[in-house]
């Protein structure tokens, strides 16, 4: 299966973006997304972009985004903005992937205008795909932000780890990448910092482009070396082993999150229950 906001089928062009007479030649003909604030503009849109980025070529059709944000949302001429996760289960994969896609460029120009080496202005190039420093030159390009989320597995019996934070049901086990850590070393680290659980095997599932507003979902089976665990209260409010039985009865909070990464995880080892 496709998970939500990957399998773009656009053509990225990227050897096309640096051809300014290009760019502005499919232009004249391109379909445009308008998004405000990280938002889809739904409806009739009218007013001057703060500025355009190229996404791609679908066939013969370029398909570019356009940041509306400095203008307020009833200037805009939309019946409504709506976020790209409210949309899930009314749109295909690939209808979510564009727009998500739309929306994580958009984010980092908006947030990269300056240079964060000298303070100077930045310009936008590449159709939208690098800035570059007025004052120092320096080269800003989009950057993700890697996660690894995880399904800790009981080595002693067919259980599952999952835990709950202050607010909210169960869910599985995630963090953050570190500097200088693989991600095996970072689903060790996290499961054993939020759950005190010690991991021995690492086995990659699958990975989910997550771009609120730069996230890269990586996500993991992990074998814990005995099934003790300490909750500090800090990272989790609680923690708790459940069996298959236990899983499909108490539908913990990620049967909410239907786009997520986390329900596919689950999804995948109840098959196999």
């Amino acid at each position: 299966m496709t998970l939500m906001y990957c399998g773009l089928e656009l053509d990225r062009a990227a050897d096309r973006r640096g051809d300014r007479a290009w760019l502005e030649s499919v232009r004249t003909t391109a379909r445009v997304l308008p998004l405000w604030r990280d938002k889809c503009l739904v409806g009739a849109t009218r007013g001057e972009p703060d500025f355009e980025v190229f996404l791609g070529m679908d066939g013969d059709t370029a398909v570019f985004a356009a940041d509306l944000s400095t203008m307020e949302l009833a200037e805009t001429g939309a019946g409504e903005a709506v976020d790209v996760r409210r949309l899930f289960g009314t749109i295909s994969a690939e209808e979510a992937a564009v727009l998500a896609y739309a929306r994580g460029i958009l984010h980092w120009n908006r947030n990269q205008r300056f240079c964060g080496a000298c303070g100077g202005a930045t310009e936008s190039r590449e159709g939208g795909h690098l800035r570059v420093c007025r004052e120092c030159s320096k080269l800003l390009f989009p950057r993700i932000e890697p996660a690894v989320i995880m399904l800790v597995e009981s080595s002693v019996e067919r259980k599952v780890l999952l835990g709950r934070g202050p607010k909210g049901g169960f869910c599985t086990l995630a963090g953050f990448v570190e500097i200088g850590e693989s991600l095996e070393d970072a689903v060790r680290r996290e499961a054993f910092e939020e759950a005190g659980v010690v991991v021995g095997e690492v086995r990659y599932q699958a990975s989910q482009a997550w771009p609120f507003p730069a996230g890269l979902m990586v996500g993991f089976r992990a074998t814990a070396v005995t099934d003790e665990f300490t909750v500090d209260g800090a990272e989790l409010a609680e923690a708790k082993w459940f069996t298959p039985d236990e899983l499909r009865a108490h539908q913990p909070v990620f049967s909410k999150n239907g786009d997520s990464i986390e329900g596919y995880l689950v999804r995948e080892w109840l098959a196999t229950a």
